[in-house]
């Protein structure tokens, strides 16, 4: 009997969704149904390819999707200024050994997660389009998702406004949709991913491993960390790996704090679309809706990486 949590993971790769595939399946403990794209840290031409190079890079072969080329409502936005023209800046990456499969990701969720005999989890790690997109064509199937985990938001800081985390904000329409679709959630949001942090000294710990996987891993946080020191001095030279934070929590909830609140996403505020309006102190009394995630133990989460990293080519 298979053991391992049947999963989809939607992503936007990006050098924080390469670490969280390499964590996913390094791991062993999920069986990925697909792996769907979604637009966001770059074009979805850019993050396709780029999501091929990696699962090459790690000799894994899922079936992986092309998801939507922009967001529902708005012109796409990428973060080309933190991961660079290619979306994977900073290591050689291997060509792609295979392709994507025909059809588009809204469909190939709907019809894995339909044939499948338990309830999946979906991953979310990019904007929210190819979630929502598969909630608004397929809504009779979403009593077929076990919980929705994914990276965004925050609970009162953002990224890319103020108060609007970037994977929110590129799709606000789509994050509502979601996150008032009934289904359970786990938002691994700003107030954990940046305690979630890399310094100089586990770029070398990964480096020093050996495999080509721990290389390309220090080469990306490398480049990835330049941003950071130069944007986010508060963050004392460290560079926030926001996108495995989904996957460790699925690992090891136990190295995490959460809270279960009532969460919803701003769509029309001047100042404030994107935010996750995050109740976090249960003032208006409604009921939670969200496992909202605001710490964790960086230790585990760095020895958690660096157990799986070493076993990957």
């Amino acid at each position: 009997m298979d053991t391992r949590l049947p999963i989809i993971i939607d992503c936007d790769p990006g050098h924080d969704d390469a670490i969280m595939l390499m964590l996913a399946f390094g791991s062993k403990l999920f069986d990925i149904k697909a792996v769907t794209i979604s637009a966001g840290n770059q074009t979805q031409e850019k993050t396709l390819r780029n999501a091929l190079r990696i699962l090459t890079l790690i000799g894994a072969q899922p079936p992986v999707y092309k998801g939507s080329e922009k967001p529902l409502f708005r012109d796409l936005i990428i973060a080309d200024y933190v991961h660079g023209k290619s979306g994977i800046d900073g290591t050689d990456l291997p060509q792609p050994a295979f392709e994507a499969e025909e059809g588009l990701a809204i469909d190939a969720i709907a019809r894995i997660v339909n044939s499948h005999h338990e309830k999946i989890t979906l991953v979310a790690t990019g904007p929210l389009t190819n979630i929502a997109g598969f909630l608004l064509s397929y809504p009779d199937s979403k009593s077929t998702i076990e919980k929705i985990v994914l990276m965004g938001g925050g609970i009162s800081r953002g990224n890319y406004t103020p108060l609007a985390e970037f994977n929110i904000y590129v799709d606000p329409e789509a994050a509502s949709l979601v996150f008032n679709s009934g289904i359970p959630i786990v938002m691994c949001g700003l107030d954990v991913t940046h305690k979630a942090l890399f310094f100089k000294d586990d770029i070398e710990l990964f480096r020093a491993i050996g495999n080509k996987t721990g290389k390309a891993v220090a080469e990306l946080v490398d480049f990835f960390s330049v941003f950071y020191r130069q944007n986010r001095p508060e963050l004392g030279g460290g560079a926030a790996l926001h996108d495995p934070c989904t996957i460790a929590w699925l690992m090891a909830p136990s190295i995490f704090q959460s809270k279960q609140c009532h969460v919803d996403v701003e769509v029309s505020g001047k100042l404030t679309t994107g935010a996750t309006v995050v109740d976090f102190y249960n003032l208006l009394k409604l009921k939670p809706n969200t496992e909202v995630v605001y710490d964790l133990d960086r230790k585990a989460f760095v020895k958690m990486l660096y157990d799986t990293i070493k076993t990957l080519p």
